[in-house]
């Protein structure tokens, strides 16, 4: 499949139509965010979807094939982080809680980003594993933590052991990490009775979600373009180097073409939902509003677009 046919496909995805609905609706001054409790419970529903599919998918894995792909995912979790928090320090002149925040959003993951992600490996017939979100929830912890680290060793006074309990026992890890348990170990009449709840209307809720989150992405792409247009280069920038970073660690690990591609999407992303949570506890001073700008207002609509077909792109050249 060529380039223009992946942009394409991509473009045309529900799931990007949907975002790209959502964020067109409140540049006409219009807006189809839903309630906080709907979003609530969407996003419940992805995390633990996400993590029964995975579990039901690690039934069938050769725990063998999998320690080279956990090592180049704490690799990546141990990288991005400090790439980072330099990056905004001395190209963006960031203060140091806020390239601590930048680092910890960035250093992340986003779940719908693997997701969108994934369903294009799948389309495309190039992933062969099923293990993967797995590493989805072991990149969720050292990219914070090790942001938060860093803003204690350059402050000093961080509430580093409040943000670590609460990013481990946060909605989303507890989610993806329970929701694996329960695939994992469900029985063969247990996985026929919840394959239409959590397969079958996963895409259509998935893009409800995306419906909110575009009209989300655009209210905050303001708090970006008050940060100055080399904060928005850096914040393209970041997606496009850790994506090929992790596409060349997932073809080294041993992953499929669509894997590493899966891998480099994931470490091009940017968390909006457990990163957010542990830098308001660990650094109330952070201005959350740039980090989750950022990752909601350019990153996450950079890797829906243009992010995915161009890690894509790289792991076929690689592998």
């Amino acid at each position: 499949m060529s380039v223009g046919e992946l942009v394409t496909n991509n473009l045309t995805s529900p799931a990007v139509l949907a975002f790209a609905l959502g964020a067109v609706a409140v540049a006409f001054r219009g807006s189809l965010r839903l309630p906080e409790q709907v979003t609530g419970l969407l996003s419940t529903y992805l995390l633990l979807a996400i993590g029964v599919k995975g579990g039901l998918r690690l039934q069938e894995a050769d725990f063998g094939d999998m320690w080279g792909p956990i090592i180049a995912t704490v690799a990546i979790g141990c990288v991005t982080p400090i790439v980072t928090f330099a990056a905004a320090r001395r190209v963006v002149r960031l203060s140091v809680v806020d390239s601590a925040s930048l680092a910890a959003h960035f250093g992340s993951v986003s779940a719908v980003t693997f997701t969108a992600a994934e369903g294009f490996a799948r389309s495309a017939g190039t992933l062969n594993e099923g293990f993967l979100p797995a590493l989805v929830a072991i990149l969720e912890v050292p990219g914070i933590v090790i942001a938060l680290v860093i803003a204690n060793r350059k402050l000093g006074g961080s509430d580093i052991k409040s943000a670590i309990h609460e990013v481990l026992t946060g909605k989303s890890i507890l989610l993806l990490i329970g929701g694996l348990i329960i695939g994992a170990i469900a029985s063969d009449s247990g996985q026929a009775a919840v394959e239409p709840f959590f397969i079958t209307l996963f895409p259509g809720v998935l893009c409800l979600f995306l419906l909110d989150l575009g009209s989300l992405a655009a209210e905050r792409f303001e708090f970006v373009r008050r940060a100055g247009i080399r904060f928005i280069v850096l914040t393209v920038v970041l997606p496009m180097v850790f994506g090929t970073f992790g596409v060349a660690a997932g073809t080294a690990a041993g992953l499929s073409e669509g894997g590493a591609m899966v891998l480099g999407a994931m470490a091009a992303s940017a968390s909006y939902i457990a990163a957010p949570a542990a830098v308001r506890v660990a650094l109330p001073e952070a201005d959350l509003g740039v980090s989750l700008g950022a990752a909601i207002g350019v990153t996450f609509p950079f890797n829906l677009v243009v992010g995915i077909p161009l890690y894509s792109e790289i792991a076929a050249l690689l592998s």
